[in-house]
């Protein structure tokens, strides 16, 4: 095995970057692998559940995050590893790896399970969202061919590689949302699963319609859209005024409080409010909640449980996000492990793109050439936007005919105004297209 050989098993499992950490004495399956001192790390491995851990008499408070992990052997064999898993703590907060010698055929014992400085860690995501993992010894080729390599730049603890056919992914993305610039208005449409162009009515089509001209199809895995880079419209009145539009970052349902476990009828039955335009047998669910605010037509107020403003922190891996009555009682909460599982991966690389709609006859997009990307980013930033307001619950629950036959639709919404998009990344720019 030398360098070359081991980027192309990459490559040919369809990974697009190498994540290179070079290990200390303690990165061992003792105790456990460092992987960085944020939880940057779950933007660039993909995470299927998130669990949590409250502290014991030999535990410290943790997330348990199960990951889709194998490595590739010397004969560039995949051994899958089914024990892996990251471990969050969120007190300091920092991320760890384990279990990833248990029951795997073929594992990398003598090097994981020994105190030994500078081996080297390769990690990439396949294809098919399987980490593929390698390391090799510090006096090897490939140690001494590494060692003498420039790295493209660095995340947290590691240092990465981009392979060939990614390279160039932010220059083609923006060549893309250039020719799309200049076609000037495009009929309102869709894609379905199997890549044909179906029209598109709604008012929520201009994100479908700039899919279609990329070619996004329909799908349940959470991979990034376009070349790795998480595609964002938003609409606005003027290309000049990007900053003054409010875009919605994610709309997860709640996982406990009266909505989950009641019932959305019953929590409408009592925090919802009839509604105000004098439309009959109607309630309505709405309104912009901030942290430490109570709403004036549902009498709630958004708390941020478990995470410390001050520090930027969470201090407990059973936090939440919660609307709390008068009483104490939480209405609906969205848990931190099931937050992070939304924010992860997509995240790492957005780019938002304005749009103008033309709804007069047929419905019509046109997309701007002044466009937001940001890069590298943590599931914390997210809450200290969220803990000083510029991030907020918005959203557009109803139930109708309720005297009869009820029908309810469902849609939580958090929500940023594109001013303060920045702040969710380490690296923002806006890039004025070609």
């Amino acid at each position: 095995m030398n360098l070359q050989n081991l980027k192309k098993l990459f490559a040919d499992n369809g990974c697009q970057k190498i994540y290179v950490k070079k290990l200390s004495p303690n990165d061992n399956s003792k105790n456990q692998v460092y992987l960085g001192g944020s939880f940057e790390i779950l933007n660039i491995l993909p995470i299927a559940e998130i669990k949590t851990e409250e502290a014991g008499d030999w535990n410290r408070e943790r997330f348990k995050a199960s990951i889709n992990f194998s490595w590739i052997g010397d004969d560039g064999n995949i051994y899958p590893a089914p024990n892996s898993q990251l471990i969050l703590y969120p007190k300091y907060p920092e991320v760890r790896f384990s279990g990833f010698l248990a029951k795997c055929e073929n594992p990398p014992s003598e090097l994981m399970t020994q105190r030994l400085a500078e081996r080297l860690l390769f990690l990439s995501v396949s294809k098919t969202g399987i980490v593929l993992g390698y390391v090799t010894a510090p006096n090897s080729e490939i140690s001494q061919e590494f060692n003498a390599l420039k790295t493209d730049y660095e995340v947290g603890v590691f240092k990465v590689i981009e392979l060939p056919q990614t390279v160039n992914n932010k220059a083609k993305l923006l060549a893309e949302l250039y020719r799309i610039n200049q076609l000037d208005w495009i009929t309102s449409k869709r894609l379905d699963k199997e890549g044909n162009i179906l029209p598109c009515i709604s008012s929520n089509c201009g994100g479908y319609t700039l899919e279609a001209e990329l070619g996004i199809t329909p799908n349940g895995y959470s991979e990034p859209d376009f070349l790795g880079w998480e595609i964002k419209q938003f609409g606005v009145t003027n290309f000049e005024r990007i900053n003054s539009s409010v875009i919605t970052l994610m709309t997860p349902e709640p996982t406990d409080g009266v909505y989950k476990t009641k019932g959305t009828d019953i929590f409408l039955n009592q925090y919802g409010y009839a509604d105000k335009t004098g439309r009959k047998d109607r309630i309505n669910f709405g309104g912009i909640h901030k942290a430490g605010i109570r709403h004036a037509s549902t009498n709630l107020e958004m708390q941020l449980i478990g995470f410390d403003n001050a520090s930027g922190k969470i201090r407990s891996s059973n936090g939440r996000i919660a609307l709390v009555d008068r009483k104490g009682n939480e209405a609906a909460a969205w848990s931190f492990a099931s937050m992070l599982l939304h924010w992860n991966r997509k995240h790492n690389q957005a780019c938002y793109v304005p749009s103008l709609s033309d709804t007069t006859g047929n419905r019509k997009y046109k997309y701007g050439n002044k466009i937001i990307l940001g890069t590298g980013t943590d599931f914390q930033l997210f809450l200290k936007q969220m803990a000083i307001g510029n991030i907020y619950y918005d959203p557009g629950i109803k139930m109708e005919n309720v005297s009869t036959k009820p029908k309810i639709k469902k849609r939580s919404q958090f929500r940023i105004k594109s001013q303060h998009l920045s702040n969710l990344y380490k690296d923002s720019e806006i890039v004025t297209l070609p």
